[in-house]
């Protein structure tokens, strides 16, 4: 701030920064006009198609004033939660349609900003979505891994596409995501995680496979599977 003002003094270089700072400032403004919708989907709390329609022509515009690498990444983020929420009433084409605007905006923004744990994972999940289970999952998935392995609030997200997508990863890479998933294991303040990734005995198997050289930790997840299915 003090070398921005020093700069101000200065008539020609002062205009100069001003108008260069003009698109970075309309942007911020437009994108805070989201902020409310962007917390409430990230709170899990109930939006409205209206609000999300709102929230994703304030990003537009954003974007269209500054079109930056984090711009990019945060429309993203409402674009792949609008897609993926069936609370709001989107025809499939709609849904897809947003999916795909998502994965187009990662893919742009993480090129440019490739420091980006969360928002790699977040790709490697629309990739799923669209085209279902693959290799193509694994790429972004690996670069989630590499830029931020120890994030736990995304460790349950992490888990999912780990499960879904076990039949395409090497044997190397089975061995590393066992000694991750052990570590996850524990480490985590939430076991019960394991056991909401459960959605049929394949996914059991994997789990349980992972997990077979902790301690303790196949009777606990049995205990925590049960307590899931009355829950």
């Amino acid at each position: 701030m003090v070398n921005w003002l020093l700069r101000g003094l200065m008539v020609l270089g002062g205009a100069i920064l001003v108008y260069q700072g003009l698109p970075v400032v309309r942007a911020s403004w437009q994108a805070q006009k989201a902020d409310a919708v962007v917390m409430k989907v990230r709170r899990g709390e109930a939006v409205t198609l209206p609000e999300v329609n709102a929230g994703m022509a304030a990003l537009n515009r954003a974007v269209a004033a500054n079109p930056v690498a984090g711009r990019y990444l945060q429309r993203s983020e409402l674009e792949a939660a609008a897609g993926l929420m069936q609370s709001l009433k989107l025809s499939e084409a709609e849904r897809l349609a947003l999916m795909k605007q998502s994965r187009a905006d990662l893919e742009l923004g993480l090129a440019r900003a490739p420091a980006r744990s969360i928002d790699w994972l977040r790709l490697a999940v629309m990739r799923e979505a669209i085209d279902g289970p693959g290799r193509n999952v694994l790429t972004p998935f690996f670069m989630s891994l590499e830029t931020g392995r120890n994030i736990e609030p995304i460790w349950r997200v992490t888990l999912h596409v780990i499960v879904n997508n076990w039949a395409y990863f090497s044997d190397a890479q089975k061995a590393e995501l066992q000694t991750y998933v052990t570590t996850m294991w524990r480490y985590t303040s939430d076991q019960r995680m394991f056991a909401t990734t459960v959605n049929n005995p394949i996914d059991e198997l994997i789990i349980r496979n992972l997990l077979k050289d902790v301690p303790g930790a196949q009777e606990n997840l049995t205990k925590w599977i049960l307590l899931n299915q009355k829950s």
